[in-house]
């Protein structure tokens, strides 16, 4: 059966008394009376049923028991701020796991992450890419990008990227006989669809495009599989400026038309609320946004 240890604010009276020799100086170091330190003396004494020490006139020595207790809790109270010393630094410092879209982690992050281990290389980054774009954040993950409306119970999320979609293809389609010079130019072409067929018609819809039929061209899992095919110019993708930056920035892929629409899901970071002030989460999220800041 387990036993009910002595209360917390003797054991440190104590050890801080037998450290100095002196219920002045451990009165000092515990920010309390000198009279506060001996009550707990005689308290620790009274619930031991032991003499720890002798008091002399104007000295205090401890009992064999007392010099004996005294190393024991010694070393426990290292072992204690050794720990806590871990736990503090583990908060702000060591690994850190980073759920994530594929096509989030591939088109966005993964290009970045260089520059957060230049910065901070005291914290590892574990990069987890999940195809869920919404709920993962089990006891593995410290912080998630979520692909969703931001409302989630019991979880902090901060907006991270609002997603602008617009058509996007290989600039050698530019030049065929069957090119993009207007929006209507569209139905000349395959088009590429990502996850879903509703994005292109709700696209279409928007701008009052009727005669495109939308239920035809590929359909990919994951927005990098997309983008790949159009660079490859198999058809016209209908992505987000920002995911599709290396491509665009890479002239492998070019946006024909200016047209563009806000879709109602951002890209967030979320993370447990209980978590949200940790020193490496707040590090990274810090980093994440002032890298969207910067385009």
């Amino acid at each position: 059966m387990h036993k009910r240890l002595p209360p917390l604010n003797a054991l440190k009276a104590f050890e801080s008394a037998a450290r100095n020799l002196s219920f002045t100086k451990a009165a000092d170091e515990l920010f309390v009376t000198q009279a506060a330190v001996s009550h707990q003396i005689k308290s620790l004494e009274s619930y031991l049923s032991i003499k720890l020490f002798h008091r002399r006139n104007r000295a205090l020595l401890l009992t064999e028991e007392g010099q004996s207790y005294f190393q024991d809790l010694r070393d426990i109270f290292a072992n204690m701020q050794d720990a806590t010393d871990r736990l503090v630094a583990l908060g702000s410092k060591g690994a850190i796991t980073i759920a994530t879209p594929p096509s989030f982690a591939a088109q966005w992050l993964v290009p970045k992450l260089h520059e957060f281990s230049a910065i901070h290389n005291d914290i590892d980054v574990r990069i987890k890419a999940v195809d869920l774009d919404e709920g993962f954040l089990d006891d593995s993950v410290d912080i998630a990008v979520y692909y969703g409306k931001g409302t989630w119970t019991g979880l902090a999320s901060t907006k991270l990227l609002a997603e602008y979609l617009t058509p996007m293809c290989s600039p050698l389609l530019l030049h065929k006989s069957n090119g993009l010079s207007a929006l209507k130019d569209l139905s000349n072409h395959r088009l590429l669809h990502d996850n879903t067929r509703r994005a292109w018609k709700n696209w279409l819809q928007n701008f009052g495009i009727k005669d495109i039929n939308v239920n035809h061209g590929p359909i990919f899992s994951h927005t990098m599989l997309v983008l790949q095919a159009a660079c490859n110019g198999q058809g016209i993708a209908l992505s987000d400026t920002v995911l599709a930056k290396p491509e665009i920035d890479s002239g492998r892929l070019v946006c024909p038309f200016s047209e563009k629409i806000e879709s109602k899901n951002s890209h967030y970071l979320v993370c447990k609320e209980s978590q949200a002030e940790t020193n490496k989460i707040k590090i990274f999220s810090e980093w994440m946004l002032e890298k969207v800041a910067q385009g």
